[in-house]
Formats: C-alpha cells, structure tokens, sequence
C-alpha cells in the first residue's frame, strides 16, 4: 500500500508538554482519523506536518519526498481558526487564495459556494463560524489538492451540516490517489468516514491502524462492585466506580479472566478516548 504522508519519530519539547515519537502513516485513497483528548498533542503534530514549527528531532515525507507543505498545492487545509481577514469579502477570499494556486478553479469554487449557501458579497465578520468553516473547506476543495489536512473541522456545524461534509469527504476520496487527514473530538464523523485511525495520548501515539482493529481490540465491561477480585480489576482500562456497580475497559484477549457475570459490550471511539484518558491521568 503506497502512502501519501508519512511521519516518522517526531520530537517536539516545550516547558509543559513534549511530543514524543511520533510516527504514523496517511495510505493513499483512504480517510485516517486523528483523535485524542485536548491537549494530547493532535494541533502540536498538524502545525509540523505543515511546516508552520520545526520538529526538534524526526522528519515528515509527503508524496514520497521531503517538501515545503506551505508552498505545495497538492495540500488543502482547514484548520479550527480562520486566516483570513474579517473585513475581507468571500470575493476578496478568492482574489487573496488563488493565486497561490496554480490549479485553482473558479468555477468549482462557486459551486462549492452555491452549496454551502455562501454569498460572494458576504464579509468574513458577517459569517457564522459553521460558515467559515464553509469556506475553509470551499478553499481547500477548490485547487484539486491530493491531501487533505482538517483540524476539527465540523466542531462549528450542526448535524445536518456535519453530514454534508462528511459526504463531501467520502466523495473527495473516491478518487484514489487522494487522502485525508481529518482530526476532530465528534468521534461520530469519523465511526461514518473514517477507513484508518491514530490516536494520540499525552504527546504519545498509543494506535495507529485501522479503525475496525482498534474498535474489535477493546470490549466495554460493567458489573456489580462484588464481581470483581483484585487480580481481575487490574485488567480493566480506565476503571471507575459508581452508585451500583463499576464500568471500564479491557481488551478483548482478557475478557476470558473477568468473571461471567460481568457485562461484555462493544465499544464505540468516544469510550475508548475516555478510558484511555481516564487510565493515563
């Protein structure tokens, strides 16, 4: 399988926080989520992807080979701030951006416009932030990029409109040669596009593979506080106690050393963050 990104032993040191390692790759044709708690280091590692800070230690390959990401319209991104400037009509968007972009096409850029109900005389200032994000991803669509690099991109937008990016995601990777890196909290997104995950804990990666080896890896289990002996608790992930019993993880090879009367279900991505979170804290 060729890959269209890939990382390999990213160092990163500030006073607080160190991003340790990380490497993972983005397979060509395929939609790769990137999850994790705030501050596990998810923005961290897209800001150095893109080459907006330097890596202490560790080196990025797009494409095959090293490159300038700023300067390389194969790569579109939306990111969870907006850039550009708020007086700025959508037009004044269009006259900033395409030049930058030898492929820019103006007419999927007023398609996409048309879609997302955006008006080429609206000001930036006068837009929802569901629709600079619009805009965002209108831009980014609209240079016949081969990466996508999107950091929470839908965390603005209600379901419906969740729901039309996300189609407009499956649609953009139908062609083969086109991938997506898509980081966001709304794990539900991902449970309906995304083929790949990774995820990041505490400046670590703790997965990288495929979404369904992640979710068939772990099992949710709950039970009643008597249930368990000592031996069997220090299975479980993330564990914790409430008013009538306990709750928590395990993977799935252990389930045979919990007692039979403990409650085995399957586990979405939400739950996995949690006790993952839960068990690092």
């Amino acid at each position: 399988m060729n890959n269209i990104l890939e990382v390999r032993g990213l160092c990163k040191n500030y006073p607080l926080f160190q991003l340790k390692d990380i490497s993972f790759d983005i397979p060509t044709g395929y939609i790769t989520g990137f999850i994790g708690p705030n501050g596990a280091g998810k923005t961290t590692t897209l800001k150095l992807i893109l080459n907006v800070i330097q890596p202490d230690s560790g080196n990025i390959k797009m494409f095959g080979h090293k490159s300038d990401v700023l300067q390389n319209e194969d790569i579109g991104t939306v990111m969870d701030t907006v850039m550009y400037t708020e007086e700025w009509t959508i037009s004044d968007v269009e006259k900033a951006v395409s030049p930058f972009y030898k492929r820019w096409n103006k007419k999927i850029f007023a398609d996409y416009l048309n879609q997302f109900g955006l008006d080429f005389k609206k000001k930036v200032k006068e837009l929802s932030l569901g629709m600079k994000v619009k805009l965002q991803i209108a831009v980014a669509l609209s240079h016949d990029a081969k990466l996508l690099i999107l950091d929470e991109p839908t965390s603005g937008l209600d379901p419906a409109a969740r729901d039309e990016i996300c189609d407009l995601l499956r649609g953009f990777i139908t062609d083969e040669n086109k991938s997506v890196l898509f980081s966001t909290h709304i794990t539900s997104d991902l449970e309906k596009t995304a083929d790949y995950i990774t995820f990041i804990l505490k400046g670590e990666i703790v997965f990288t593979g495929t979404k369904e080896e992640l979710t068939e890896k772990y099992a949710r289990i709950s039970g009643g506080l008597k249930d368990l002996t000592p031996e069997q608790k220090s299975f479980i992930i993330g564990y914790r106690e409430h008013n009538t019993g306990f709750e928590g993880m395990v993977e799935v090879v252990n389930i045979s050393k919990s007692p039979n009367n403990i409650l085995v279900e399957e586990i979405s991505l939400d739950e996995i963050i949690i006790f993952m979170n839960k068990e690092a804290s």
